[in-house]
């Protein structure tokens, strides 16, 4: 093909992709800089602990083992001020009374109101909707459908969404919170709720989307508008292709999880309550002393079974001590060997500080954290928290290439960048404003375009 041939080629696929996808792109730009200060509604994890009453030790009166066998996640906590068992068993919930053992019945109306009054101050709560699907601001808890949607009567135009099965607050919004909500992730994600029920349908129009805008930006050969290319269009094209990762298009990146095997290494054998008799589980609890947790989570590691809450860990199976902070650093170091049998170690590390992999510009992540380095083929490091005993990061060659393609170009969060503020929002601005006059200069191309092409068709 000639060169004349190319660049033609490369302009029509630039105008035509451009006349389609113009639009698109100003409300990417548009929508990601209000999810630079404003993300999704979700329930504060804090808010939600607090709503809790403190467990009354003494009215636990029923085994742990009352919950069956298979069980996945074992939690104490409270629901009306009753302790309760909330388990998981292969994917089904259960709420189970631990002053009497009975199961907790899917709520009425009236039940989740009830289950909801401890989110609110001295404000009305009146039933709104039964879901059975997830609705704009729902999808992250669809697990759990079907929920109540509650209505506060306050000056924030709060809605509270209870679980049917087990009278969990799962998630909380406001009014300002779902505005922002739509103008930041509903329009970058295209998250419009006819279409993000349809999974397989919506992944598929996000990647062919983000294909065809990388392709657009790749072809711009533009004036006035390739002005703007010069100086926008690098960091145009990183953004448009970074999103199409995100949506991991061909599996092609491995999750960051720890595998079923890895975790069951570390824990040494399946979770089971039954084998938590009912004065071990009290013995237990009362070394939690007099800061009375409101929520405590039974966990397996390394073949013992320990009580850990937000004030520390309690051992089951051994002389009921504590709470003492964490596990271990020899535990730990003995658990990842055991994630990765046969493996050679080529580096131990105790992270007092995030690294480019783990971390979170909020500081939600606990630290310190183990990092250990494998050598694998896939050069596997894993980061084991000792406050759960567990591994809570795996990292491999492709998902630490993925972090930087992805999370690196599309957020910009490089170490140099990421924690220098207002720098990285200025950044982003600059860059996102650019981005939106691309994109506008393109619609403006298209317009003419399409306007000279009426005329035509109409002499």
């Amino acid at each position: 093909m000639s060169r004349h041939r190319v660049a033609r080629t490369l302009v029509y696929t630039h105008r035509w992709l451009g006349i389609g996808l113009g639009v698109v792109f100003v409300l990417w730009f548009a929508s990601g800089l209000v999810m630079v200060y404003a993300r999704m509604p979700v329930l504060d994890p804090a808010e939600r602990l607090a709503a809790l009453s403190p467990i009354d030790f003494a009215s636990v009166r029923v085994a742990p083992g009352v919950a069956g066998t298979g069980t996945s996640q074992f939690t104490l906590t409270t629901f009306a001020g009753r302790p309760v068992y909330r388990t998981v068993t292969a994917g089904v919930r259960q709420t189970i009374f631990a002053d009497t053992g009975e199961v907790l019945a899917p709520l009425t109306g009236a039940d989740a109101i009830l289950a909801a009054i401890p989110f609110v101050e001295r404000a009305t709560i009146r039933h709104d909707a039964r879901l059975e699907d997830a609705d704009q601001w729902t999808f992250s808890v669809r697990s759990r459908m079907p929920l109540y949607r509650l209505a506060v009567d306050d000056a924030e135009g709060t809605r509270l969404y209870v679980a049917q099965n087990g009278g969990e607050v799962v998630m909380k919004t406001t009014a300002s919170g779902r505005r922002w909500g739509y103008l930041g992730a509903v329009i970058h994600w295209i998250y419009f709720t006819p279409l993000r029920r349809q999974s397989a349908l919506w992944a598929n129009i996000v990647i062919l989307i983000s294909i065809a805008g990388t392709v657009a930006a790749l072809a711009a050969l533009m004036r006035r508008h390739h002005y703007a290319g010069l100086i926008f269009g690098l960091s145009t094209i990183t953004w448009i292709f970074s999103g199409l990762l995100s949506m991991d298009p061909w599996d092609w990146s491995p999750s960051t999880a720890p595998t079923p095997a890895q975790r069951d290494a570390v824990s040494s054998g399946p979770l089971n309550p039954a084998d938590v008799s009912l004065p071990a589980l009290r013995k237990a609890l009362a070394a939690f002393g007099v800061a009375t947790p409101r929520e405590i989570e039974l966990i397996r590691f390394r073949g013992h079974h320990y009580l850990r809450a937000s004030t520390g860990l309690v051992a089951i199976d051994e002389e009921a001590q504590g709470p003492y902070e964490m596990f271990d650093a020899d535990d730990m170091l003995a658990a990842a060997q055991d994630a990765m049998p046969g493996v050679p170690i080529e580096g131990v590390y105790w992270m007092d500080e995030y690294d480019p992999y783990y971390y979170s510009r909020s500081g939600q992540l606990n630290l310190p954290v183990l990092r250990v380095r494998f050598g694998d083929p896939q050069r596997t490091w894993l980061y084991l928290d000792p406050r759960h005993g567990a591994i809570v990061r795996k990292e491999e060659k492709l998902s630490r290439l993925n972090r930087w393609l992805y999370h690196g170009l599309h957020s910009l969060d490089f170490p140099f960048l990421y924690y220098r503020r207002p720098l990285w929002d200025l950044v982003v601005i600059v860059l996102s404003l650019g981005g939106i006059v691309l994109s506008t200069t393109t619609m403006w191309a298209a317009y003419r375009r399409v306007r000279r092409g009426m005329r035509y068709w109409s002499a």
